[in-house]
């Protein structure tokens, strides 16, 4: 499985990816939205629990829809570099 669409060029992905920064100084070196203290999973998170993009970008008035599209890229390279074992079914 790919990790990005074919569609999505390299110079479509890398500048998108640019946005996100990890420094140790910075919310204990987690990724970040460059420039903020924006985590990519807290990005994340809020989307998955049902806010939309449009209310985080009137929430944090620095944010971009690229920013999120950055978070959201970069979780699913993040998930697809990592190889999973599967949980046993406690019965």
């Amino acid at each position: 499985m790919e990790t990005v669409p074919r569609r999505m060029q390299r110079m479509d992905r890398d500048p998108l990816l640019s946005r996100i920064t990890l420094d140790p100084r910075i919310m204990v070196g987690q990724p970040v939205v460059r420039g903020t203290r924006l985590t990519v999973s807290f990005i994340v998170g809020r989307l998955a629990h049902g806010s939309a993009v449009e209310e985080l970008l009137s929430e944090y008035g620095g944010l971009t829809r690229e920013d999120v599209q950055a978070c959201l890229l970069f979780a699913a390279e993040t998930v697809a570099d990592n190889t999973f074992a599967p949980l046993a079914n406690a019965k």
